[in-house]
């Protein structure tokens, strides 16, 4: 070591400046690494989520069924959540699927009535609702023909999008081995470090993921539910067509943060001004809700580690859009939320080391 450090200082040298920049080196090949295994990350990201969406229903369960391993618990849970889910498809989703198609069906023709000439009116009669539908007349009567175009580049999207279907095999899969050794790799990761402040720390951050991603995961799914109840009550009550499928494609584009309910408020609108003349009503409705949504609903379910200002949630989106796409925008809140808390922990120890 000694001689190393000789013949370096012959050379020129500087040991500190050839550690950064082996450092430096080695960071950026992680990172390279990472990105090129984006896919199989993302994947396995899922499959995390998803074992946090089930970790209460397998801690009840745990609690009620014998035996030393988590295994009976874990079977259950999933049988229920696919019992859950079938349920859910035969209800909802064979008349979501049926609304789909008449929409399909029905939507060029409604597109190509909607470009044909409609009669002046007079300002004395002219209401606020008259106006909305005669401007939404028109910016769709323009794009139509771009609509109708694009229709067979986005079914070649979904069906290359459908060859990806074996993920929801993979990703179950994969969330029970999380759940099941849960504990061993939490006490794995835990090893890497000797007893001391450094360790306690680690298990401390790690604890306050754990709630965070929890909580988050259940969240997500609360404002799903509560965004499709809502949107198809309120559908069903003003005879809005297609009202089922346009709430379950708001509830699903929830778990996309600001763009996904951007999205689902554009096509809303788009189907009611071709489809119906409920317009001024669906307009009303839908600033309401996200009022309701983002001011009450949204603080209520998210958990305290989740507090993000408005502004780093806008750059995180938008950031992680440019980086991942649509996977990028899902992660973004979490990954903010995750860095914030390494943020305040190794704060915190500074802190405490400080006044020791």
């Amino acid at each position: 070591m000694r001689r190393a450090r000789i013949v370096g200082n012959m050379l020129g040298i500087n040991r500190r400046a050839a550690s950064c920049t082996f450092t430096a080196a080695l960071v950026l090949l992680s990172l390279y690494l990472v990105y090129m295994v984006r896919s199989t990350l993302f994947v396995f990201t899922l499959a995390v989520l998803f074992a946090y969406l089930l970790s209460p229903l397998v801690n009840l369960l745990d609690r009620f069924l014998p035996g030393r391993t988590r295994t009976p618990a874990l079977a259950l849970a999933f049988v229920i959540f696919v019992a859950l889910v079938a349920l859910f498809g035969s209800l909802i989703g064979a008349r979501a699927v049926e609304e789909a198609e008449a929409l399909n069906k029905s939507f060029p023709k409604m597109l190509a009535s909607w470009q044909q000439p409609t009669p002046v009116v007079t300002p004395a009669i002219n209401s606020l609702k008259e106006e909305l539908i005669g401007k939404l007349r028109v910016e769709v009567a323009k794009r139509s023909n771009d609509l109708i175009s694009s229709l067979p580049q986005y079914g070649m999207k979904f069906l290359t999008a459908a060859g990806d279907l074996i993920y929801l095999v993979i990703i179950p899969i994969l969330a029970f081995f999380f759940l099941k050794d849960a504990h061993l790799i939490r006490g794995h990761i835990l090893a890497l470090l000797a007893q001391g402040p450094h360790r306690e720390m680690l298990d401390d951050t790690m604890a306050d993921i754990d709630l965070l991603l929890a909580g988050y995961m259940r969240a997500l799914v609360g404002l799903t539910l509560a965004a499709f109840t809502i949107y198809s009550i309120f559908f069903t009550i003003m005879g809005v067509p297609y009202g089922i499928l346009l709430a379950a494609i708001a509830g699903m584009l929830e778990f996309i943060p600001m763009m996904g309910p951007l999205t689902a408020s554009v096509l809303i609108l788009l189907v009611v001004g071709v489809a119906s003349s409920h317009v001024l009503a669906v307009v009303i409705f839908l600033p309401i809700y996200r009022i309701f949504q983002d001011y009450l609903l949204s603080p209520h379910l998210m958990e305290k580690g989740v507090e993000l200002h408005p502004l780093l949630v806008l750059f995180g989106v938008f950031a992680g859009a440019e980086i991942a796409g649509v996977a990028g925008t899902f992660l973004s809140v979490p990954t903010l939320a995750l860095m914030r808390i390494l943020y305040l922990r190794i704060r915190k120890a500074r802190l405490a080391a400080t006044l020791a």
